[in-house]
């Protein structure tokens, strides 16, 4: 995601989309791909098993509403872009002409250069370090930028510091995260013992619930099965509602809120420290934006399902 993220973002903001945009978006474009995703789908089975650990919710049955919780994430990003960058009528008494400057294209070659050490190491077993060297030593060829060896050691090494310094933050946040989701798992006694007995019978008002209350899927809370949301889960499977209609409830609090808009993903971290972005003002665009999905995906969910 961030040897991705080192290509989509720039290329985000050389387009005119504002910072904050391009990360949530991209965060949300990420977030819609795992919807699909059968590695994180395995994760999420091990919360849909009988007593005798047979799967209750296989990935065949969710696949449909999976595609179209992709879709639905999709088409939301592209309409949030058109949004946020529709024009504005603007009036000006007088409007001095844009002086051109001539800019320097990077050469069509050099676009092969992300490509260089995915493909060395499928084809080749070339190990992932040396086959970004690789790379690196090409663009600087292709670019003609490879004068001598010795500049070419003090970019490399300049863009080995700069690359240490962007992934701080994540490195030390993912120290952090094991802490986190081990004093979550300490609430699930507590959720029950509250709210074992109070929860009703309805499909239609855990929708409306899960609707109203889906931000609290973020921060590892109890919408989420990265959090809180396993004593959740417990409740509402022993009050006995299917598995058939809580699986795709959790699954999108816990994807939407949760993987593509809490700060809590390593990710998202990154995304936010590389784009010089604040955290407040990414939560104040993700949060919404992941609020109005949900709110979509519930909905979906009711109507296929409760």
């Amino acid at each position: 995601m961030v040897a991705i993220g080192v290509i989509i973002l720039p290329i985000f903001m050389s387009l005119g989309i504002p910072k904050v945009l391009s990360v949530v978006s991209f965060m949300l474009s990420i977030g819609a791909g795992m919807f699909l995703n059968p590695v994180l789908f395995g994760q999420y089975t091990a919360f849909f098993l009988d007593g005798d650990g047979k799967v209750l919710y296989p990935y065949e049955q969710y696949v449909k509403w999976g595609g179209i919780a992709l879709a639905v994430q999709l088409v939301f990003i592209i309409i949030l872009i058109l949004f946020c960058m529709r024009k504005k009528s603007v009036h000006s008494w007088a409007a001095r002409r844009p002086v051109r400057r001539k800019l320097d294209f990077a050469p069509t070659p050099s676009l092969l250069t992300p490509f260089i050490p995915v493909f060395l190491l499928i084809v080749f077993k070339v190990p992932i370090i040396m086959g970004f060297l690789i790379g690196g030593f090409y663009a600087l060829f292709v670019c003609g930028k490879l004068k001598s060896f010795r500049a070419a050691c003090r970019t490399f090494n300049k863009d080995f510091f700069d690359g240490v310094v962007d992934t701080a933050p994540l490195v030390g946040f993912l120290l952090v995260v094991p802490m986190f989701n081990k004093a979550a798992e300490l609430c699930i006694p507590y959720f029950n013992a509250l709210l074992g007995n109070i929860i009703p019978h309805s499909t239609l008002f855990i929708t409306v619930i899960f609707c109203v209350l889906a931000p609290l899927g973020m921060f590892r809370g109890p919408f989420t099965l990265y959090g809180c949301g396993a004593a959740t889960l417990g409740i509402l499977k022993g009050v006995g509602f299917e598995v058939a209609f809580l699986a795709p409830l959790m699954i999108a609090a816990t994807t939407v809120m949760n993987v593509s808009c809490c700060i809590t993903q390593s990710w998202i971290v990154w995304g936010i420290s590389y784009a010089k972005v604040s955290t407040k003002e990414f939560l104040k665009m993700s949060v919404v934006c992941g609020w109005i999905i949900c709110c979509i995906l519930q909905v979906i969910t009711f109507i296929m399902f409760g």
